[in-house]
């Protein structure tokens, strides 16, 4: 049987993210997910002080894992990749129980919010490539007895996600419009990834 990989060789992903490697293994790159641990939240925290942009961070976030595993591997290719919600100025992470997860939905509700999701690839210890895709999504007006059903249904896979959503789900039912395609919503801008891996002959043209 053939194997449904078109990569050439199999790349690293420094993420903990099922979601990102399912993407690139559906596009059929050969993927070796290891996590960087990295302190987000100092990031993050260093980033607002410093007057960055939530773009700007999530760049920095997906450069500091990858290039964490720079150190450790030779010869492979290494994607870094995260991702930052702006609503109104303020920065969503991901809830951190129900009620949060409740509070985030409340607080997006009737509101424009912007994705942010960057990715960045390393090579052989250097920075050799990096993207940020953008996506701006409107949530329709929730009602508090909605955003309980909604939570029943969707259980704890929503504490994984900035805004407690997924939109190839059930957070399809969130929103009344969607502007961005939907893998960089989903938190890797992967057409400007695999257009990236064709110039350096891991993916055939």
């Amino acid at each position: 049987m053939m194997s449904a990989f078109l990569s050439s060789e199999p790349v690293i992903l420094a993420s903990a993210s099922p979601s990102r490697r399912l993407m690139l293994e559906a596009a059929g790159i050969e993927v070796h997910a290891e996590p960087a641990r990295v302190d987000e939240d100092e990031m993050k925290h260093a980033g607002r002080a410093a007057g960055m942009r939530p773009s700007e961070v999530a760049e920095a976030l997906a450069d500091l894992k990858a290039s964490k595993l720079a150190r450790k591997y030779t010869g492979p290719y290494i994607i870094g990749a995260d991702q930052m919600l702006e609503c109104d100025g303020h920065w969503f992470d991901k809830p951190v129980n129900r009620a949060d997860a409740a509070d985030h939905l409340r607080r997006l509700s009737g509101r424009t919010h912007t994705l942010y999701s960057a990715v960045v690839v390393f090579h052989n210890g250097a920075r050799v490539w990096h993207h940020i895709g953008q996506a701006s999504l409107t949530m329709r007006s929730l009602s508090d007895a909605f955003i309980d059903r909604y939570l029943d249904a969707a259980g704890d896979a929503v504490l994984g996600c900035a805004g407690a959503y997924m939109v190839e789900g059930l957070g399809a039912q969130l929103f009344n419009r969607i502007q961005g395609d939907h893998f960089t919503i989903q938190g890797l801008p992967l057409l400007p990834l695999l257009d990236f891996l064709r110039v350096r002959r891991l993916l055939p043209a």
